[in-house]
């Protein structure tokens, strides 16, 4: 036992759909719970319920245990409890919300990734309902967005979400810490099924293959047979120089990322709206993700406030190449789908590459021509991606060859 009392969550105006919890041990006098909650009346009793069944499981026979609820959800309550008994007792095993079977399912290496929402890992009011928002991914992170000393309590609420979270369709992604930190982060995840793990700084090959070290003996203790995609995350000079090397380091790597703000510091310069300062290292990072045959991911826009200079980032974005973005505020979702989506020109030329190419294929025609073009299968590809973002973007409907 190092502490004697230990404490979890947030209080204060952070109080809202969270708690804050005191744990502290004595060596007598049974179980004492003391709970200050403002829906005490419809809840009180649940939760008295949950954090006594709590205890019996870790076998904690003498403690005091006061609580400020906010209107936590179970999954949040009991991630705070568990982690404030953590903080002072050595104990192994943990207490696991019920596994909704949908946050098992596994997902496409090439899905579509136009817009991943970054959630603070230790803020339960931001996550609960995040994916009615309907972005291609949802980031539970416990990197940048999660204080020092939150870290250790963080792991335990994001474990919690996977296995609870309603991600309404959206990737299940996790932003692990940098270094050894972020693989002992993997053990609170990998056994949870997220689809994705995003590498924050990565630098060399060789940082990929010490998580898939680790993922692959987590995913065998706990027989996990379904895929868990990487991420890399490009944050600085050396990742730059390094990207293509990253992109190619395992086959479990779906896509690699930009991180502008940690660049341009790395750089030493400032970033800009108008992105000349990165334009290297996006052209660079976008080249090493197509030569290495996965999908190259742009950086967050930092002003929540200006649409108008997000949909011009966007379009920038889709020039360059990438595709996708992240997003830290939800109303970013919507602009970043509009503009990577191809416009209603983009659309019916790639109807007609692609009718071409079905009705040559069809009479066992070894070429396939537009008029007086031939069209090579680079073209045609392309047209077939085109088609694709089109209808998971709702700009073309999913039977449109029968009308």
């Amino acid at each position: 036992m190092e502490h004697n009392i230990g404490i979890a969550g947030n209080r204060g105006k952070n109080l809202k759909s969270d708690c804050f919890v005191e744990f502290e041990a004595t060596g007598s006098g049974g179980i004492q719970l003391e709970i200050n909650s403002k829906v005490d009346a419809y809840y009180g009793a649940s939760n008295r319920k949950l954090i006594h069944n709590l205890l019996r499981f870790f076998e904690i026979e003498n403690a005091i245990v006061r609580i400020e609820d906010g209107g936590a959800l179970e999954f949040v309550m009991a991630a705070r409890v568990e982690a404030a008994i953590k903080k002072v007792l050595k104990i192994e095993k943990e207490f696991l919300p019920p596994l909704r079977e949908e946050n098992k399912v596994a997902t496409e290496k090439t899905a579509f990734r136009f817009s991943r929402l970054y959630l603070p890992g230790n803020s339960p009011k931001l996550m609960i309902n995040a994916g009615i928002h309907h972005p291609n991914g949802l980031i539970l992170d416990l990197e940048d967005a999660v204080a020092p000393d939150k870290k250790f309590e963080a792991r335990f609420l994001v474990r919690n979400a996977l296995r609870t979270l309603h991600f309404y369709g959206a990737e299940r992604m996790v932003r692990i810490n940098q270094g050894d930190r972020g693989l002992e982060d993997l053990t609170y995840l990998v056994p949870h099924y997220p689809n994705l793990i995003l590498v924050p700084k990565c630098e060399s090959a060789d940082d990929i293959h010490a998580i898939n070290k680790v993922i692959d003996a987590l995913k065998k203790e706990h027989h996990i047979t379904m895929p868990i995609w990487l991420m890399p995350i490009i944050e600085s000079a050396k990742g730059v120089m390094e990207a293509y090397n990253i992109a190619r380091a395992a086959d479990n790597i779906v896509a690699m990322a930009i991180g502008l703000e940690d660049y341009t510091a790395d750089l030493g310069t400032r970033r800009t709206n108008e992105g000349t300062e990165s334009f290297f290292a996006r052209s660079v990072v976008v080249n090493a993700c197509r030569a290495a045959g996965i999908q190259p991911i742009d950086s967050v826009f930092s002003d929540v406030a200006d649409m108008e200079a997000l949909a011009a980032n966007v379009r920038t974005s889709k020039s360059l190449g990438f595709d996708g973005m992240g997003c830290i505020h939800p109303r970013q979702i919507n602009v970043i789908h509009e503009n990577f989506a191809p416009v209603d020109q983009e659309i019916e030329k790639a109807k007609k590459i692609y009718l071409a190419f079905k009705e040559a294929e069809t009479k066992g025609l070894g070429v396939v021509s537009l008029g007086s073009k031939m069209i090579d299968p680079p073209v045609v590809k392309r047209a077939v991606t085109t088609i694709e973002l089109a209808i998971n973007t709702g700009k073309l409907e999913r039977d449109w060859e029968k009308k």
